[in-house]
């Protein structure tokens, strides 16, 4: 056995034996909600956050032939099961991949891909490994449309930790990727998508 196999199987030794995660803490709803962001805790309300957070709001698929239009994308990917939703409402000479192909990495424009709630108190996407088959798909492309039932709402932030699933990997993403430098200077799009859209079905 040479080092490198002798390093993977600590880790996966170290791994095996990880205990239960402990439970997460009670919250008092009432303590932590920004009741004037929250509102009625309603779509208007997701919206109006999702928008002073340079998120894009989707109000239906003209909306989303735009903003491909305007952005001149022409490759993106999208899984099988949303196809379907997707390719009416796209420009003509749009192509879609249901496979992320990494070594292609740079051409794709844009991904879409399903996200499993949406959180109106910060106007915040909640993306899970479960509903995204490909994550690299809704973080390496500029573009990244998470498409969201209307019913999969979640008024408060605290209330959607007491929802978090039994996912390995849980994405919170309000608005596009963000990074800042000492001088203050705020520069979107480094660290992830320079776009973050939803689109909501009905």
């Amino acid at each position: 056995m040479n080092d490198r196999d002798k390093i993977f199987t600590a880790l996966r030794a170290a791994v095996a034996k990880k205990e239960k995660p402990a439970d997460l803490p009670e919250l008092p709803l009432d303590d932590f909600i920004s009741r004037p962001r929250r509102g009625a805790g309603d779509w208007a309300d997701f919206r109006r956050n999702f928008e002073a957070a340079n998120g894009d709001f989707l109000a239906g698929g003209p909306d989303l032939r735009s903003l491909l239009e305007r952005e001149g994308a022409k490759l993106g990917y999208c899984p099988e099961d949303l196809r379907d939703i997707i390719s009416p409402h796209l420009p003509e000479g749009v192509e879609l991949r249901s496979e992320f192909n990494r070594d292609e990495i740079d051409e794709f424009a844009f991904g879409i891909t399903r996200a499993s709630h949406a959180i109106a108190e910060t106007g915040t996407l909640v993306l899970t490994d479960q509903e995204t088959p490909d994550r690299l798909g809704a973080l390496a492309p500029w573009i990244h449309v998470a498409v969201v039932g209307e019913g999969n709402l979640i008024p408060s932030v605290v209330q959607a930790i007491q929802m978090l699933p039994a996912d390995p990997n849980v994405i919170w993403a309000t608005g596009p990727s963000k990074t800042a430098d000492v001088e203050g200077i705020l520069i979107e799009g480094v660290h992830g998508p320079g776009i973050e859209a939803c689109f909501v079905l009905s």
